[in-house]
């Protein structure tokens, strides 16, 4: 993993004649911002500091009064083990439930104790046994200072490497090399954690080795999988039954290690091993301090599915239903302030209150004057207002700095501040939410679009410059990219998580990394001709590298929870 969030860059801001330094950048939360390059950060580091998050929703969560348990036997398997055979239970009466069961070991993969040292190369590497005796293996080790553990294995076609870190100091990396040493892949995060994961398909009878190590030398314990093959394991599935515009929160505690939620059709829609609560608001009211969670707002009335998997043993997984904070707070204000701002950025990481600049010391970057400045806002307020109201009842009062006096600070108010630059703000990223709010019931909150990468010369990505050309209106591109990436981040507010961004679907929840489809650019590569295209939120799978599996339905989020109810 790079280390950009651990470097402090201090630059110095001229205040009439005084230099003052500004604030050192750190790397902010990656699961709330949309970010240049979402491959250069720490995702480990952003996942300790959520820690802290999380812990504290474990002190104030409720337990339901409402406990079902699992009518399969502990000895068996089978019988609840999809969507169609989830077992009935009585959660639409209660709304709130801890479901208790036990997941029965797979067979196929014995739980192998730790290989002795030494084993930190290919010649003295560790015998699996994976391709030879075993389908798969489950083990431990331990990764001191420099320390790397090499496992011997025989190829069988798709095989898959995971190592879990909970409770150590250790962020993994694994590698595969063949029997020459020539690197096959390599892999150092699963999503928002210190684990890392590997998929490879392998020659069926020769020897592979997987390397484990520590990143950034980091030393601790791990447990090592090595899978070939389909496996056998347990799975719980439980009946939910929902309204439409339910939003449901599920955290799974014990021995399973997965939560997930699928909806009507047995589609998965949320799957997730990690803890992801820290990022919710401290208003919004779902479960999580578990092994895992998981959200989901349904789209219809209908009966929805819970279940859990991945481990041998007992577990206890909490599944709450609320209706949307919207239809209980009454109306939403969401302003959004073109005139530079006094925030509060301790959220993200820097702390105290930093002083952003106006959208008007930007405009002469992409050749624009101060005449054109209300288009541009206008085109950008226009353009969140085109994204929200989209998709269903309209619920949230948009006002902005152009045309009314600045509400911050008053019951219900969020605001979006469009202006600022990173060296300002100390937060390294171009936009970012202050939370992620699935059923949005925070309504007091802020996020930022901040424009020095979005204004810089042209050439990288990022950078509107890079697509105008004398055939482009800018005007009207500039304000369109400024309303759809401000529209992202409202999105992360009403409880919308990233999705792919790289696939066929390009859509409004897309992480960063491919701005080009964010600023609606056409196949000309060129903005603000009629060329462009319209994005939207829309339907489309969670981003692979925040951990997350399962189909994102981000309209539907966003429908609720901006709607009147």
């Amino acid at each position: 993993m790079r280390l950009l969030g651990a470097i402090a860059v201090t630059a110095l801001v001229l205040s009439g004649q005084t230099a003052v330094a500004a604030p050192a950048v750190v790397q902010p939360d990656p699961l709330l911002a949309f970010l240049a390059d979402p491959g250069a950060v720490d995702l480990a580091k952003a996942a300790k500091a959520r820690e802290a998050k999380t812990r504290a929703r474990i002190l104030t969560a409720a337990a339901p009064g409402y406990t079902y348990a699992e009518r399969e036997p502990a000895s068996a398997r089978g019988r609840n083990d999809s969507p169609w055979t989830a077992e009935s239970t009585d959660f639409r009466r209660h709304r709130a439930a801890l479901f208790t069961g036990s997941l029965a070991a797979d067979p196929t993969m014995p739980v192998v104790a730790e290989f002795a040292e030494p084993n930190d190369g290919q010649q003295t590497a560790s015998d699996s046994g994976v391709g030879t005796t075993h389908r798969a293996i489950r083990t431990t080790g331990r990764i001191s200072g420099a320390d790397q553990d090499f496992y011997r294995l025989r190829g069988n076609g798709h095989t898959t490497f995971d190592t879990r870190t909970e409770g150590s100091d250790l962020d993994t990396v694994l590698t595969v090399f063949d029997a020459a040493g020539t690197e096959i892949a390599a892999n150092d995060t699963v999503g928002v954690s210190t684990d890392a994961r590997l998929e490879v398909d392998l020659a069926t009878g020769a020897d592979f080795f997987v390397r484990v190590t520590g990143a950034l030398n980091t030393a601790g314990s791990y447990e090592l999988t090595i899978a070939t093959g389909e496996g056998k394991g347990d799975k719980d599935f439980f009946a939910v039954d929902l309204k439409a515009g339910d939003v449901i929160g599920a955290s799974v505690a014990g021995a399973a290690r997965k939560v997930a939620v699928h909806d009507s059709r047995g589609r998965e829609v949320m799957g997730s091993r990690q803890d992801f609560s820290g990022v919710y608001p401290k208003e919004n009211p779902l479960p999580g301090g578990g092994n895992a969670a998981a959200d989901f707002l349904a789209p219809r009335d209908g009966r929805y599915h819970v279940g859990v998997e991945d481990g041998t043993g007992q577990y206890q997984l909490t599944v709450k239903a609320f209706r949307p904070g919207s239809e209980k707070a009454g109306t939403q204000t969401v302003f959004v302030d073109f005139d530079g701002a006094l925030v509060d950025t301790t959220v993200w990481g820097p702390p105290g209150e930093k002083q952003l600049s106006p959208l008007s010391k930007f405009l002469a970057n992409w050749g624009l004057t101060a005449a054109d400045e209300k288009r541009v806002a206008s085109v950008a307020v226009d353009t969140i207002r085109e994204n929200l109201a989209l998709h269903g009842n309209f619920g949230v009062k948009l006002l902005n700095s152009r045309d009314h006096a600045d509400p911050w600070g008053q019951k219900n108010v969020s605001r979006l501040v469009i202006g600022g630059t990173i060296a300002e703000s100390g937060v390294e990223t171009v936009a970012i939410a202050q939370s992620i709010d699935p059923g949005n019931f925070g309504h007091e909150e802020t996020a930022m679009v901040q424009l020095d990468l979005l204004s810089a010369p042209a050439g990288p990505s990022v950078s509107l410059n890079t697509y105008i050309t004398p055939a482009s209106d800018k005007v009207l591109f500039v304000g369109r990219a400024l309303g759809n990436i401000a529209a992202h981040e409202l999105g992360h507010l009403s409880g919308s998580w990233h999705q792919h961004q790289f696939n066929e679907h390009d859509t409004l929840m897309d992480q960063g990394g491919n701005p080009k489809a964010m600023f609606a650019v056409g196949a000309d590569a060129v903005g603000g001709n009629a060329d462009d295209t319209d994005i939207d939120f829309g339907e489309d799978v969670f981003v692979p590298n925040e951990g997350f599996t399962g189909v994102e339905d981000a309209a539907t989020r966003t429908k609720w929870g901006y709607s009147r109810g």
